[in-house]
């Protein structure tokens, strides 16, 4: 088995000051460039990747993923980068959120670093080229070598210029349309940055979107993104309908609004993540946890091998990263991978 070898953290001493100097969501469109290219020269993959263990192997809702960390939806929206993140170590990708219509999203500046805090604020607001021209791509790369042998989630949403109470049908439009692209599916209700999104997750609008899905889906493990801002009867009416429209599992949990633990003068209107954000998502898997069987992928605040672990021990089946990505690099995949091989020694 070939192992990367961390002894000299590149990323963190060398390439994040210059990254970190320059505009956030610049930096974000260079390295999706960068990896997208990357992806389309196998010899170069092939350096860059490393041998799977099977110790790491593991099934949730009847997928099988070469190992439990995942990349979190919102880093890779379009799905242009699949085969890098396969070599880079990660066992499962999530794309998205991807929007029935493609949208610019909000006005820049829209992503925001807390550098002391090792966190980020983001307004971006479902940027993406839409489910007919992802579908499209993705569809004929489908059928090639170049597609990963890792599980592909997609992670969809509904766009800025539907109302609400055409929401259910908008998500309807992209499923139909990425059914065929995605191994599992992620209804995302949580983004606080499209006006209104979050009140999905109420009464009767969640019911519905569940069961507009669930009465088209040909089979495909159906899961919903919460936030991590739920009170537990709000989360407890979600996963109870979770249950009654038989989903496969809960993605736990999306940014937050609550910006009471960073300095006044670093708020802005957006979500919250990174390390901010741990306690919430930990607190929002042990209610899960506690009051349902549904798996659960926990995200939110995990930023080293040690927070990875605390998820596992709390009843986590699979676990994905973002800003904790963002601020430690590759790195911290090999940390976190690293772990689960030595634990399984």
């Amino acid at each position: 088995m070939r192992t990367r070898n961390p002894t000299v953290p590149f990323y963190e001493s060398f390439l994040k000051p210059i990254l970190f100097s320059l505009d956030p969501e610049l930096v974000h469109e260079v390295a999706i460039a960068t990896l997208a290219r990357l992806s389309r020269i196998p010899w170069l993959l092939d350096v860059l990747s490393r041998s799977g263990d099977n110790r790491f192997n593991r099934e949730v809702f009847g997928l099988r993923f070469p190992n439990p960390l995942g990349l979190a939806a919102g880093f890779d929206k379009n799905g242009m980068a699949l085969p890098a993140w396969e070599a880079l170590g990660f066992g499962f990708v999530e794309i998205g959120t991807i929007t029935a219509q493609g949208q610019v999203g909000n006005p820049r500046p829209r992503v925001f670093r807390i550098k002391e805090m090792e966190a980020l604020i983001n307004r971006l607001g479902f940027n993406n080229e839409g489910a007919e021209k992802i579908a499209v791509r993705l569809g004929q790369l489908r059928g090639r070598p170049q597609w990963p042998k890792i599980p592909v989630g997609v992670n969809i949403g509904k766009s800025k210029v539907v109302p609400l109470e055409e929401a259910a049908s908008d998500y309807l439009r992209s499923f139909q349309r990425l059914e065929g692209i995605g191994d599992y599916f992620v209804l995302n209700v949580s983004s606080p940055n499209t006006p209104g999104l979050r009140k999905l997750q109420e009464g009767a609008a969640i019911r519905e979107l569940f069961a507009a899905i669930q009465q088209q889906n040909q089979g495909k493990p159906l899961l919903v993104k919460i936030a991590p801002d739920l009170v537990s009867g709000q989360l407890d009416h979600i996963l109870a309908l979770a249950d009654e429209f038989r989903l496969a599992g809960v993605v736990a949990t999306n940014t937050t609004v609550n910006q009471e633990v960073i300095p006044q003068d670093k708020r802005r209107p957006g979500g919250l993540s990174g390390e901010p954000l741990r306690t919430l998502s930990l607190g929002i898997l042990h209610h899960i946890k506690k009051h349902s069987s549904l798996p659960v992928i926990s995200v939110g605040g995990i930023m080293n091998a040690d927070d990875a672990k605390q998820r596992f021990d709390a009843g986590a089946e699979l676990v994905q990263i973002y800003t904790g990505f963002v601020f430690r690099g590759p790195r911290l995949v090999w940390e976190i991978t690293e772990s689960l091989r030595k634990k399984g020694e």
